[in-house]
């Protein structure tokens, strides 16, 4: 499956986009791929037409730091986005498009580039414990977690009206529809043309 960015205009939505658009509301997507070894590619690819929309905060949310590593080698050099973990750093609720680095100081404040923040279960925010959630436009979950970790990520990551979108491989598929049902959600497959979504 490749991903595509219709060369509308982006102030025109399409038909199609004007369904999934419900206000306030969050949505879920997935995007299968058919052997595991096609997910970074997959992945690669998505952020590589979503970074174009300037200015789109997004979050990565791995099952490990091996993972969190590989998402971080493989997007590192993508035009349009400014990436850095969560491990790392502290998102600026303010503007939303700007990262502030918590090791070095350095500041990095790129209209152009959307920015985007990779992370582990373990770093996810504690918004119990009085730290600010990440609210991000679009949360991908790289790899698919537990029921409850699925509702954790996107209660700390995702803004009141964002877009999660599920990269599954193969037989993921299957957990994914119990992850659907016993969540209470409708998780539909993700529209070719991702300026239907966005």
């Amino acid at each position: 499956m490749a991903i595509t960015e219709s060369m509308d205009s982006p102030s025109s939505p399409s038909p199609t986009a004007s369904n999934f658009s419900g206000g306030q509301q969050q949505r879920h997507f997935y995007l299968a791929v058919d052997r595991l070894q096609f997910k970074m590619e997959m992945l690669v690819d998505l952020l590589g037409v979503a970074g174009r929309r300037s200015g789109i905060p997004m979050a990565v949310c791995c099952s490990s730091r091996d993972e969190l590593d590989a998402v971080c080698s493989a997007v590192s050099n993508l035009p349009d986005i400014s990436l850095a973990s969560l491990a790392t750093i502290k998102w600026a609720e303010s503007a939303m498009t700007s990262v502030q680095f918590g090791d070095d100081g350095e500041n990095q404040n790129n209209e152009n580039k959307s920015q985007m923040i990779v992370v582990t279960d373990a770093c996810l925010p504690g918004v119990l414990s009085g730290e600010s959630s990440i609210a991000a436009r679009i949360l991908i979950n790289y790899e698919l977690p537990t029921k409850e970790m699925y509702m954790r990520r996107v209660s700390t990551c995702l803004a009141a009206d964002g877009i999660v979108i599920n990269v599954v491989a193969g037989g993921e598929v299957v957990t994914l529809k119990n992850v659907e049902e016993s969540c209470g959600l409708l998780i539909a497959e993700m529209p070719i043309n991702v300026s239907e979504i966005l």
